[in-house]
């Protein structure tokens, strides 16, 4: 069973122990740097949530969401939403089905607006990660025909 989970000072370490393969680390920053950016999100006005990504007891991954503010360029929809900004599986826990199980849950979240409305959800992605284009465009994720420093913008109304 698939949960999210807040990110404790019990289980840190081990969120940001968990790593994707080598060939995915270009597609997602590390765990610690997105709890840095969360941090410095949060003191500048942004609504970030990170999650510890669990299946039962064991941590798999983790994602961080954002609303409005990602401290990056936004897609014209930006101002009205919420993004998933980092999504991963630590490489031991792929191809069992958490990703998608997860994205149930992040969609979950996102859709009670735990910082307010929003007509939006956003993810991008670099052209050459197709796993990941399908996974979003399963859950009804379309190509916005955005592109912002070289990935594509990919959108789902709420």
């Amino acid at each position: 069973m698939i949960s999210l989970r807040k990110i404790t000072l019990d289980n840190r370490r081990a969120i940001f122990n968990l790593e994707v393969t080598e060939d995915q680390r270009r597609f997602v920053a590390s765990n610690l740097s997105s709890a840095a950016s969360c941090y410095v999100l949060a003191t500048n006005g942004g609504h970030p949530f990170p999650f510890a990504i669990y299946e039962d007891e064991q941590p798999v991954g983790f994602v961080m969401i954002t609303y409005r503010i990602t401290g990056y360029e936004l897609p014209s929809i930006g101002d009205d939403s919420y993004c998933i900004l980092r999504l991963m599986i630590d490489k031991q826990h792929q191809k069992r089905g958490y990703g998608r199980e997860a994205m149930h849950k992040i969609l979950e979240f996102i859709r009670t607006f735990p910082a307010g409305p929003a007509r939006y959800c956003w993810i991008s992605h670099k052209a050459d990660n197709v796993t990941a284009g399908k996974l979003y465009e399963s859950f009804g994720f379309r190509d916005s025909g955005e592109i912002i420093n070289d990935e594509l913008i990919t959108v789902l109304s709420l």
